[in-house]
């Protein structure tokens, strides 16, 4: 693997990275298709053998954590779930009932709009190939979302679901996950500087080497385009937008961020940014303000100390937390 010293992917944000390396060390880079989204990882480091060693560890623990989380996957740990929660309570693991247990937090912390029960609507969509479901089809399925139908036993550990129909995907929390846990490895390995991104979801180990890490937060319509920069140090920084996965039909954007009072794609909303010490959280209160809106979605963000946002309306405006706008936040 060659040193690279280059920016993120445009889906999420473009990182403009400027600083010059020291002659012992070296940027160290790879990118992989995983979880449905791309994959980054890039360390200061000054062996290239450690540093591809621990890349290759984070890959692999990408891998894990998918291989656990996915849909997609009969085999998976919430595939299992899936299948028989509704039957009778699932044993799982401490991962993965803690990451649920997060999750639910987050659904009573939103009023609601987080819910990974979506999918019991949300699976019927399929983006690249343009299919939605029908009003009936909705409706008949709504009732089966509603995060309180998710039961949790602490003492055997294991989830149950009360309503028949019912589904979750944690989508909308995992690569916030993942990219948290890859940090915590390599912090734990000794490594200064770093980041994680899966799609919409980084987490920035330390600084750029002196200098913040610069991320621009990029326009809904124009890949090539900023709405505004953020210099950051040691943070998460998650970004949704209904630019990510979509199709257009009869003039309407139909997009992967489900409102689970509708079944259908939010409105109001074009993007949110949300930048704090935790990519769970991060990701989390991304959903959370799409589905909400600016006012209602800006006010829980404010709840939370330590997080800021940035909203991109659909009249293109652009909102930013108490914090950022007076200044006193992260810029």
């Amino acid at each position: 693997m060659k040193s690279l010293y280059r920016p993120l992917p445009a889906c999420v944000a473009a990182l403009l990275l400027g600083c010059s390396a020291a002659a012992h060390a070296a940027w160290y880079a790879d990118s992989q298709d995983k979880m449905g989204t791309r994959i980054d990882v890039e360390i200061w480091h000054d062996s290239e053998p450690q540093a591809r060693a621990l890349i290759a560890a984070a890959m692999a623990e990408f891998d894990r954590i998918e291989a656990g989380m996915s849909t997609f996957r009969p085999d998976s740990e919430i595939s299992r779930v899936n299948a028989r929660a509704a039957e009778a309570p699932v044993p799982v693991s401490a991962e993965f009932y803690g990451l649920v247990a997060r999750s639910l937090e987050m659904s009573v912390l939103s009023q609601g709009a987080f819910d990974i029960t979506f999918d019991s609507v949300g699976q019927l969509y399929d983006y690249r190939r343009h299919v939605k479901p029908t009003d009936a089809e909705i409706a008949a399925r709504l009732p089966e979302i509603n995060y309180r139908h998710v039961v949790l036993d602490p003492a055997a550990r294991s989830i149950r679901f009360t309503m028949p129909g019912t589904r979750i995907n944690l989508g909308g929390i995992a690569k916030g996950y993942a990219v948290e846990r890859v940090i915590a490895q390599l912090r734990a390995a000794g490594v200064k500087h770093a980041l994680a991104t899966a799609g919409g979801d980084t987490r920035l180990l330390g600084d750029h080497h002196g200098a913040p890490w610069i991320v621009g937060i990029r326009d809904p319509d124009d890949a090539s385009k900023l709405v505004t920069r953020l210099a950051l140090v040691d943070e998460a920084i998650s970004t949704s937008g209904d630019y990510e996965r979509y199709f257009i039909e009869g003039g309407k954007r139909i997009h992967h961020i489900i409102d689970p009072r509708t079944g259908k794609s939010a409105s109001g909303v074009r993007s949110v940014t949300i930048v704090g010490p935790d990519a769970v959280m991060t990701e989390g209160l991304t959903k959370t303000v799409f589905i909400k809106g600016p006012e209602q979605g800006l006010a829980i963000v404010a709840s939370v100390p330590g997080y800021e946002a940035v909203v991109v309306d659909d009249q293109r405006r652009v909102r930013y937390s108490k914090g950022l706008a007076s200044g006193s936040g992260k810029r």
